[in-house]
């Protein structure tokens, strides 16, 4: 079980710059605490809900895909005599 969304430091450094690019340019600045806390916040509380949408977006795709599986990959069985009965009629 997932508790807290964990990211690569880069990851991390670059979602800061972004939100402080983002507070800069649409809000009032915010400082190097604040973000990492706002950060932290999404991060925690916001970032699960994302997950389970893409994990239950992610299995509905799968069992979709599964199901298609009989129409996409079925293969006919004991079809070697039928196959040589229409060849004969053919000739």
């Amino acid at each position: 079980m997932i508790n807290t969304i964990e990211i690569s430091k880069q990851a991390k450094t670059d979602l800061l710059a972004s939100m402080k690019r983002y507070f800069d340019e649409n809000l009032d600045p915010i400082g190097d605490l604040p973000a990492n806390l706002l950060l932290n916040y999404i991060l925690e509380e916001i970032g699960p809900v994302i997950y389970n949408k893409a994990i239950n977006d992610a299995q509905s795709r799968m069992q979709q895909r599964v199901t298609e599986l009989d129409g996409e990959l079925y293969a006919p069985e004991l079809e070697y005599w039928p196959n040589q009965e229409k060849k004969r009629k053919k000739k």
